[in-house]
């Protein structure tokens, strides 16, 4: 049986006898007994063995130590103590797998940055075993969300000819061994990139299917070493056709307030390690967010709120400035102290395919903005005017024949559509309150690091 099955049963289960397959957390020798901590990996919670000198058995806790793997038979008895209902009395051990005495998880606690250096053997640590508990749950219940709200879940390709953002961070897919070559004798006969984003090919499928998202790996060869960045990461996207700004930025509200439910109520006992040992007050902080309205503001009033505030930035702040981190965090964490949604930027400064306002100077465009991480959601409503479209494409001096298939979305049928991406891993950072992007995916990629 799993840990946490064992754990979570009711009082049917004392007395009964059961096999556990699991890894050894600790080992303690009281000569007349020894308790034997196991972890399975299913809970955070290990499941207490109790092994009798008496036991021919007794003399297998020589030969394991912590890491090893066994097998453990024995008998669910009532714990005494009040750290677990239940504790396992072993009649049987079987030895696995043993563990040398090099193993670098031993009882002293290892820095994040160390345990980077050894991604095959995080996950055996709490932190690491938590947040792969965490993500899974949120996986699942991120396709639940929009499985409930009749989305259809669309998978785009990774390899592309088209550059969504425009921002020209893109990795290179080609066969070619000298890339001087006549590009036409490569694979694909054309320049070819791992996607930064699946948006474009989510919008044909909304153009026909009204409301679909797409959830996957995406990746930016930006040359960033900050907290926030990384290589290669998870991107849920989803396009909404007959579809609004404001129509858009509810059901990322909505998403997200829905994420920080599930793990609050779902995840709650890796929620609790989080806010113990990872950020102290991180469980009231996100109640406050599921209790609060995000606030909402427009591009240009939140320049003039940080233009106003008392506190010197590394980046200058004027009208038609990217937000930085260190004004994101200003806007949420010191001045409206809650998420914020800031609306209409300058066009200049975002992507061609968001539709150009009536002001000719801003795009409908909308960023959510929240407390630590600053950008968790990036979207729009989408340019759904051909010629506009057109001359945006041209504008940012893209290649239009890349985009002609984008262009015909916009000639037969064209409807106002929006969407918007989130990335997964921030999101992950938000609800954890882990500092480092790179401590909340299994093997993280990042310039200069692609190891295991």
């Amino acid at each position: 049986m799993k840990i946490k099955k064992i754990l979570n049963s009711n009082e049917e289960i004392i007395d009964k006898k059961i096999k556990v397959s699991a890894w050894i957390r600790s080992i303690r020798d009281q000569k007349n007994f020894a308790f034997i901590e196991l972890n399975d990996g299913s809970c955070m919670m290990p499941l207490q063995g109790v092994i009798d000198a008496s036991n021919e058995e007794f003399r297998k806790i020589y030969e394991i130590s912590t890491g090893a793997s066994v097998e453990v038979e024995g008998i669910i008895v009532k714990s005494p103590g009040n750290k677990q209902k239940y504790e396992l009395k072993v009649e049987k051990i079987n030895i696995l797998g043993t563990c040398t005495e090099d193993y670098p998880l031993q009882k002293k606690r290892a820095s994040f940055e160390f345990l980077r250096t050894i991604a095959h053997l995080r996950p055996r640590t709490n932190t690491f075993s938590a947040i792969s508990r965490l993500r899974s749950s949120l996986v699942y219940h991120t396709h639940k969300f929009f499985h409930d709200k009749d989305f259809l879940y669309i998978q785009t390709p990774i390899i592309t000819s088209s550059d969504t953002e425009g921002a020209g961070d893109l990795f290179r897919v080609t066969t070619l061994d000298d890339l001087k070559k006549n590009e036409t004798l490569d694979f694909f006969k054309k320049k070819t990139y791992l996607t930064v984003s699946g948006q474009l090919n989510a919008e044909a499928f909304a153009c026909a299917l009204s409301d679909v998202y797409t959830f996957g790996p995406t990746f930016r060869a930006e040359n960033s070493h900050t907290s926030r960045h990384l290589a290669e990461f998870w991107m849920m996207e989803p396009e909404m056709a007959f579809c609004d700004l404001l129509k858009d930025i509810n059901v990322a509200e909505e998403y997200i307030k829905y994420m920080i439910k599930v793990a609050l109520e779902k995840n709650l006992e890796d929620m609790k390690f989080f806010n113990n040992f990872i950020e102290k007050g991180l469980i009231e902080r996100l109640e406050n967010i599921l209790k609060s309205n995000f606030e909402k503001t427009s591009y240009t009033d939140a320049i003039k709120i940080l233009e106003k505030a008392n506190m010197k930035f590394e980046y200058p702040v004027k009208w038609g400035c990217d937000l930085q981190s260190e004004h994101e965090r200003y806007l949420v964490e010191k001045h409206f102290k809650k998420p914020v949604v800031v609306m209409d930027y300058p066009k200049e400064i975002k992507s061609f395919y968001m539709r150009d306002n009536d002001d000719g100077k801003t795009v409908a465009a909308m960023d959510i903005l929240v407390p630590k991480i600053g950008e968790l959601v990036g979207g729009s409503q989408r340019e759904e005017r051909y010629d506009v479209l057109v001359n945006k494409i041209e504008r940012n001096n893209l290649d239009i024949e890349n985009y002609k298939w984008y262009l015909e979305l916009r000639k037969f049928g064209s409807v106002k559509h929006s969407g918007f991406g989130v990335g997964f891993e921030r999101l992950i950072q938000f609800i954890t309150g882990m500092e480092n992007i790179r401590d909340v995916i299994a093997f993280p990629r990042y310039q200069g690091n692609c190891e295991f």
